[in-house]
């Protein structure tokens, strides 16, 4: 499993805020989201936009 740093995790989190329509409240739920994705098979690439919080 490959660790991922802050930065990239942040940066992550926040690409899928956006995307998500910006919602408040939620941002432990997208950190945890972005660290998901980022920790994940390396081959994976993370920039594929997550439909976990999209509706």
């Amino acid at each position: 499993m490959v660790k991922p740093t802050e930065d990239l995790i942040r940066s992550r989190a926040h690409a899928l805020w956006e995307l998500a329509g910006r919602p408040e409240g939620r941002q432990d739920k997208f950190w945890r989201e972005a660290e998901r994705e980022l920790s994940a098979d390396p081959a994976n690439n993370a920039e594929e936009a997550s439909d976990t919080f999209t509706e």
